[in-house]
């Protein structure tokens, strides 16, 4: 038996090693807390909410067609930054009011944030709300960048990332998952022959999909699609169990609103803020799931029903709420991020359809195009511009038997539900439009029924395969990191959630 004598030397060395550990934290904020002491199990989080409005007036709002130049700001844009730690790896997920950013952007932004934190840019997920009423930054169809806001954002970005990783504290976490049937339905129809809207430009003939067909139109078949109604919740939590963060996600589009607006998205943080009965501090961050043939309307019904962004945000902030009381907490979850590049194809143009569009290109005299197929055209000229492939960034994340797997494509609901089934883990929920913005990624049998999404632009033209390859490739992410560090479980907490 040790004598009280040793007892004391002992008790008195690990007080030592004790005040070592935090003197080391203290002069080298980057390190892990493992990095001092591989026995010490400590989960921290940190989050903030940057303000990142244009400051620099007119700008170009992008999610049209055609560009709208504005002035007026309807609501604050924001970059919401969420950092983990579980003392060996962070990580950190930032989701930003955008419509789309583009990857170089988005990699500048990361690079900024490493230097001034030490995270790995290959630990960093940042991806767009998808609101359309937010400046352009990345060009498409017929809008071109707004060259200052797009100089502007990527400090702003690795800020929001900086502030988040100053504020790390011990906290808990646990994940919940909710419902919300109400807001969500399949956009894209099955029309009947000969009535779909074709492109010439599209690189499609005889299409058979309409994205909104309305309602009662005896043309319009059936969905092309299933929907995702689920609301998925990561939830941070101080150690004496008030909010800190909520990571939301829901297939939905957007709503609509008038720019420069950031729509829906922190409408729901805000109201579930109220839910929770939040102190000042905590910051929600709701992102946009697998919506690329999804919005708020559902066209089986008989007739259009009355919505307001007020309306749908309240419905998803309850349901996400309703997840959340239901959550169980854990004092420490394993934190695990593998990110892979994949090389995909470009549905080029042929030399006789860049003939065809040059035609029309070179009848605008230098203005901007104004009809759609203007638009489509100018559009076949830049991809033969273009290199035949594309560089993507994939990512996968495992929070305990959670995950999240980010994607940089409006995802259709079918390839993010099967993403789900296959998970190995509990739980899983895609991120879209996340490390950059390559365009729609129609299942091969959508390709087959032609319609918007699959007219080939900038917002549309990898290789008819490529949703195959980005699916296979991130469920083999999400094996990857389920069996990193597998014998490592959460630590359940003995606190109850408030």
């Amino acid at each position: 038996m040790m004598s009280h004598r040793s007892q004391t030397v002992v008790g008195s060395i690990r007080i030592v090693l004790l005040l070592g550990i935090v003197a080391s934290a203290a002069l080298n904020p980057h390190q892990p807390v493992w990095a001092a002491d591989p026995a010490a199990k400590v989960f921290r989080a940190g989050a903030v909410a940057i303000d990142v409005t244009p400051v620099k007036l007119p700008v170009i709002i992008n999610g049209n067609m055609l560009p709208i130049v504005t002035s007026e700001i309807s609501d604050r844009l924001h970059a919401r930054a969420l950092v983990l730690d579980d003392g060996k790896n962070q990580v950190a997920i930032v989701i930003v009011d955008n419509c789309m950013i583009p990857r170089d952007l988005l990699d500048k932004a990361k690079n900024l944030a490493s230097e001034a934190t030490g995270i790995p840019t290959n630990r960093m997920l940042i991806a767009s709300t998808h609101a359309h009423s937010t400046p352009a930054v990345h060009g498409c169809l017929g809008v071109e960048v707004d060259i200052e806001y797009t100089e502007y954002l990527p400090g702003k970005i690795a800020e929001a990332i900086s502030t988040a990783h100053k504020r790390l504290a011990p906290a808990r976490i646990g994940f919940g998952v909710g419902r919300d049937e109400k807001n969500v339905g399949c956009r894209r129809w099955l029309m009947r022959p000969g009535t779909a809207p074709n492109n010439p430009f599209s690189g499609k003939q005889n299409d058979l999909a309409q994205m909104h067909p309305g309602f009662d139109n005896p043309k319009a078949l059936r969905p092309t699609g299933p929907t995702d109604p689920e609301v998925p919740v990561v939830a941070v939590q101080t150690l004496d169990g008030k909010p800190v963060a909520t990571l939301t996600n829901y297939s939905m589009h957007y709503v609509g609103a008038k720019p420069i607006s950031a729509d829906y998205f922190p409408v729901v943080c805000n109201k579930l803020e109220t839910l929770l009965k939040a102190d000042k501090g905590y910051v929600g961050l709701h992102s946009n799931g697998t919506s690329g043939d999804q919005w708020l309307m559902d066209y089986t019904l008989p007739a259009r029903r009355m919505y307001t962004l007020d309306g749908v945000a309240t419905d998803v902030a309850q349901a996400a709420f309703e997840a959340y009381q239901k959550i169980t907490f854990h004092d420490w979850a394993p934190l695990v991020m593998e990110e892979r590049l994949l090389e995909v194809g470009v549905r080029m143009p042929t030399a006789d359809e860049v003939r065809a569009a040059r035609v029309i290109v070179d009848g605008l005299a230098l203005k901007p195009p104004r009809t759609g197929n203007e638009i489509y055209a100018r559009e076949t000229i830049l991809l033969s511009e273009m290199p035949p492939t594309r560089e993507l960034k994939l990512q996968a994340i495992r929070i305990g038997e959670f995950g999240i797997t980010a994607i940089p494509n409006e995802v259709f609901a079918i390839s993010g539900v099967t993403i789900k089934r296959r998970s190995p883990l509990k739980s899983t929920f895609t991120i879209e439009l996340a490390n950059g913005c390559e365009g729609y990624i129609p299942p091969l049998e959508q390709h087959a029924l032609g319609g918007y999404e699959t007219w080939r632009a900038r917002t549309s033209c990898l290789e008819e395969a490529a949703e195959v390859k980005i699916v296979s490739t991130v469920l083999d992410l999400l094996n990857a990191v389920t069996a990193a560090r597998a014998d490592e479980k959460t630590v359940p907490s003995n606190k109850s959630a408030k």
